[in-house]
């Protein structure tokens, strides 16, 4: 067994799941990733869970069904997430929107607010065409409307981590782990 297998049956003392929050191109699937290896507990993602149930992308989900029906697919997919324990979870960035997903991160686990400055998510999400929120004729101006939006409602997140452009994503994992021993959720 690796020491990654070993950490994550012996458990690193992570009492309950960490739920990262933000705009897209924060870094939550990344971070979460190098976070989980880090603490050795799962990672888990609801925008990989709802592509494998659906077989088929978000971009095709959003043209398809639309992004209502979206949305009620990430809540249910985040509730079972959620149940299965201590772990990292990465969401998409409109999941914390809804009132009902951050009464269950709240009753179920932590919620993190991955901060990032408009010109850092800007200089992520450019070049990537698998954003359907940003496919309109303006992006960028998009972008904005969406973090004006939004941060008033990432700002409910139990605990916030400020992204920075030189920071790598092992100097970010590093910053969550920080704050969630602060918090008391990591022993």
């Amino acid at each position: 067994m690796t020491d990654v297998g070993e950490r994550q049956q012996a458990g690193t003392g992570l009492t309950v799941p960490v739920v990262l929050v933000g705009m897209p191109g924060c870094g939550k699937t990344s971070v979460g990733m190098a976070l989980a290896e880090r603490l050795g507990v799962p990672f888990r993602d609801t925008d990989e869970a709802l592509v494998a149930a659906a077989r088929m992308s978000i971009a095709e989900i959003f043209a398809r069904d639309g992004e209502a029906f979206f949305r009620a697919r990430e809540s249910e997919v985040l509730r079972r997430l959620l149940e299965q324990g201590p772990g990292v979870l990465s969401t998409g960035g409109g999941a914390f929107l809804r009132a009902e997903n951050r009464d269950a991160i709240a009753a179920h686990g932590l919620s993190v607010w991955l901060r990032a400055s408009e010109p850092l998510l800007w200089s992520r999400v450019r070049n990537r065409n698998s954003r359907p929120l940003l496919r309109t004729d303006n992006p960028r101006r998009t972008l904005n409307e969406l973090m004006a939006a939004r941060e008033p409602f990432y700002a409910k997140a139990a605990l916030a981590v400020d992204a920075a452009p030189e920071y790598s994503i092992a100097d970010m994992a590093a910053r969550v782990e920080d704050a969630l021993r602060k918090a008391g959720v990591v022993q």
